[in-house]
């Protein structure tokens, strides 16, 4: 995750802007066997590493945000501008692209 902090710090999204990483899907399975590529399936959960202030309505007032930093959350199939730094992936959307704030349970 230290890399994802890093990510974090030198990308600032502006706007109404999220900056989310996605959750890996398992490797394994319970009893250690590896999944291949192929049959993981992709997530559409992500944790946000860093949210813009917020979209800027007519009157020149700031919309807060509906998301912060490490929140988790439910993210459309498609959709979102992939960001590549080194070797891992981001992905930046629009707050109101985001789906749903996943509470803990």
């Amino acid at each position: 995750m230290s890399a994802a902090s890093n990510a974090a710090k030198r990308i600032v999204p502006l706007l109404d802007r999220v900056l989310v990483q996605r959750v890996k899907p398992a490797e394994r399975t319970a009893s250690g066997l590896f999944i291949p590529e192929k049959a993981q399936q992709t997530l559409n959960e992500g944790v946000v590493l860093a949210a813009g202030p917020g979209m800027i309505n007519n009157e020149g007032k700031v919309l807060p945000m509906h998301v912060s930093a490490g929140d988790r959350v439910l993210l459309p199939e498609y959709g979102g501008n992939l960001v590549k730094l080194g070797e891992e992936e981001f992905h930046l959307f629009r707050d109101s692209e985001i789906l749903a704030k996943l509470n803990k349970a």
